[in-house]
């Protein structure tokens, strides 16, 4: 990934109120949660079982290793690692032929990329995978990747929305967990980002994601800008008295 050099805003010229983004990918930048769903009935109809739409769904936004421990209990006769190499290879194989970008999340990215804001890519798809979406986009517009085969435990739990804000905090020496907002569609990663600490906008798509206070909801990327999210910090400072 290439380097992240702060702008004059964020080396604290001019301090900022956005310090970074953090983006998960399936059904948040890319909608390819029909991708994995196809690819899991077709490994475990290999092995003679059934798979559902339903099924898939209940695996959205989970880590890589749950949904293969799921898939064995469904007849796949492969190990969990097997599992996953065979499920990372099924939806490169799509994204490579076409990748199905959500609505507006092209347009943000570069207008972040424009405004010289970070971002991280934070997701439980391992780096081939994510690598191919990056790649799509343009240079520069994700300065970091924290994918599933770089974490002990993945989403919900929050260590992969923590190592992106350590990253982060590596090269912005004022990092501040209050100036910094994830994006996510599902629960296991709303549930993720919150437990590191961070304002985080449910974009919920294929599976619902309860309302609770304090969590902004969101229909959809389409129209949103960096002033959207600058929008709301504010909100989330006055609802927190700072």
């Amino acid at each position: 990934m290439p380097a992240f050099t702060p702008s004059a805003a964020a080396s604290g010229a001019l301090q900022p109120d956005l310090q970074a983004v953090f983006w998960d990918m399936d059904g948040t930048l890319v909608d390819t949660e029909p991708y994995w769903i196809e690819a899991e009935s077709e490994l475990v109809a290999s092995f003679g079982g059934a798979w559902s739409d339903e099924l898939g769904l209940k695996l959205v936004g989970n880590a890589l290793e749950t949904s293969a421990a799921v898939l064995q209990q469904a007849g796949v006769d492969l190990s969990i690692r097997d599992i996953i190499d065979r499920l990372i290879d099924a939806v490169t194989a799509r994204v490579r032929q076409s990748i199905p970008w959500r609505p507006g999340a092209r347009e943000l990215i570069a207008e972040l990329l424009e405004a010289r804001i970070p971002t991280v890519l934070v997701t439980m798809s391992e780096t081939k995978l994510a690598t191919e979406v990056v790649r799509a986009l343009p240079e520069g517009s994700f300065q970091h990747l924290v994918t599933g085969d770089m974490v002990r435990q993945g989403k919900p739990h929050p260590e992969p929305y923590q190592r992106a804000f350590d990253w982060l905090s590596d090269r912005l020496p004022d990092a501040d967990k209050r100036y910094v907002v994830a994006l996510e569609d599902s629960v296991p990663g709303v549930a993720s980002a919150e437990a590191a600490g961070l304002l985080t906008v449910a974009i919920p798509h294929v599976v619902p994601v309860p309302r609770a206070p304090g969590r902004p909801h969101w229909d959809s990327l389409a129209g949103k800008s960096v002033s959207d999210l600058e929008r709301l910090l504010v909100s989330a400072s006055q609802e927190a008295g700072v």
